[in-house]
């Protein structure tokens, strides 16, 4: 269906430039992955750095231009393919080298293993870390993470364990945890075009945004990380909401799905008020939001309240959230300002030690954030009450702002968080995909996730770790900028709504 003022479709030759450029990029990096990515081995019980190995530098010239090379395809046609079959295609061929590669960007998936295999002989991961659990891949796991408590949802730990269980040895584990991933993507990809098709969003235009994108390939599909195993029920869920609002069947169900994800990774939680503004059928009004979101809540908590039935952990996971942030790197813009005020404050002679206060603050500004969204969603939606049923930009209204609302709210929770990873900007990259219309500003989002495909190496490094006064200072200077923008756009609103408005 032809969505009102969608882009042309770009010339077919320079299509195909684009799929065999990202193409040889996702080989380049496949074969980086292979000369120098996460690989489980080890130097006298250090990670075995990328840059002092046999093939460093040719890893790192694989990974460098096979990044650049998939980066500036996605780039080129953000605008839209010329097709949706199109963009699934091309986004399904750049993921094959990648899922013959071994683990890239991250060693989280070996600590996904440890921790399954903890579980599966009886151990509580979330109160016991894997080295305590005496998990026999201990030496693949990065040594900042063998002593925490695992901070993912009861869900997880199941596939985990099934996944240590099953795999018959580490390699059969990793394989398993990748499963898990590409079918959550997969789910995942089959939501989009009913999404986009709701929100008046180009369908070729959301799908290549969502799929394409050099982090998903990455990060996603050959680092197996969960983020994946949550998008696929968080947007099924989202989309049997768009699609039956108000009956109480589909309410459950979509509940339960949006719980499925939350049992998986608490990022989920923050699309739960959005997901009820969605849930509700006919006038908005606060009646109908506590009757419609009722249901879903009940959806929700009965999934979570089976999940943890089923692995008798209960919410122990909660408490492990908040080893989440025990490393700090620029990445966060709320570390990266605390590391700012310690700078300033060494060259006055002082020892501010402002990291933890900063955080508290941007967790304090991610609140007030998150209920400010809510409250602009549900007038917006309130202001639909007395449009007329026949305007035809009503059908896609209701479902955008819920949608586009739940998007923001995730890009707020990943920019305000005290840790920031590179994979953290699929889940805002997949809802604003579907969700923002006017081609100008998807920039906002779109290059944010294009540079944070250059944030690591194949094995994991981050290069935050290297960068980090002058990515704090530029990080800060940003954020200030931000900020004063954001203020006088702000004090020109209530100019413009004042006594006269």
């Amino acid at each position: 269906m032809s969505v009102a003022g969608e882009p042309p479709a770009p010339p077919a030759a320079y299509a195909r430039r684009a799929r065999w450029a990202g193409l040889l990029g996702a080989a380049l990096l496949a074969v980086a992955g292979w000369l120098g990515g996460a690989l489980p081995e080890l130097t006298d019980g250090t990670l075995v750095d990328i840059w002092r190995g046999r093939y460093g530098p040719a890893a790192l010239g694989c990974w460098l231009v096979g990044t650049a090379l998939m980066v500036g395809a996605w780039w080129t046609l953000r605008r839209g393919t010329p097709s949706t079959r199109w963009a699934y295609l091309t986004a399904g061929l750049w993921l094959l080298p990648l899922l013959a590669a071994p683990p890239l960007g991250s060693r989280d998936v070996y600590s996904y293993a440890c921790q399954g295999w903890s579980f599966a002989h009886g151990h509580d991961p979330y109160r016991v870390g894997v080295a305590a659990a005496g998990c026999p891949w201990l030496d693949s796991v990065a040594p900042i993470w063998r002593d925490t408590p695992a901070p993912y949802g009861p869900l997880f730990v199941l596939l985990a364990a099934l996944a240590a269980t099953a795999g018959g040895g580490l390699a059969g584990a990793i394989a398993l945890l990748r499963l898990f991933a590409v079918a959550g993507l997969l789910l995942a990809a089959l939501c989009l075009p009913g999404l986009a098709g709701a929100a008046g969003v180009p369908a070729r235009r959301a799908a290549w945004l969502a799929l394409a994108a050099p982090l998903v390939g990455v990060h996603l599909v050959a680092g197996a990380h969960n983020d994946a195993v949550a998008l696929g029920p968080l947007l099924l869920g989202l989309l049997v909401l768009v699609r039956r609002p108000g009956r109480p069947s589909a309410l459950l169900a979509a509940g339960a799905l949006l719980g499925l994800a939350l049992a998986v990774k608490a990022t989920a939680l923050v699309v739960l008020p959005f997901a009820a503004l969605a849930a509700v059928h006919g006038r908005y009004t606060w009646r109908a939001l506590l009757r419609d979101g009722g249901w879903l809540a009940a959806g929700t908590l009965a999934a979570l309240l089976a999940t943890s039935l089923a692995s008798r952990l209960g919410l122990g996971w909660i408490g492990g959230l908040a080893h989440t942030g025990d490393t700090a790197q620029w990445t966060s813009p709320p570390t990266a300002v605390g590391f700012a005020v310690n700078y300033a404050g060494r060259l006055a002679g002082l020892r501010p030690h402002a990291v933890p206060a900063a955080r508290a603050a941007g967790l304090l500004v991610l609140a007030v954030l998150l209920v400010a969204l809510w409250f602009r969603a549900w007038r917006s939606l309130r202001r639909l009450n007395d449009a007329r049923p026949r305007v035809r930009a009503l059908a896609v209204a209701r479902p955008r702002v819920a949608l586009l609302g739940s998007g923001l709210a995730l890009a707020a929770t990943v920019a305000l968080s005290p840790v920031f990873h590179p994979w953290y900007a699929t889940w805002p990259l997949a809802l604003l995909a579907v969700s923002v219309v006017p081609l100008g500003r998807t920039v906002w989002f779109v290059l944010p996730a294009a540079v944070a495909s250059f944030l690591t190496l194949p094995d994991g490094t981050n290069l935050a770790r290297f960068t980090k006064a002058p990515g704090a200072v530029a990080m800060t200077a940003l954020v200030v900028v931000l900020a004063v923008r954001a203020f006088h756009a702000a004090r020109g609103g209530r100019e413009v709504g004042g006594p006269d408005g």
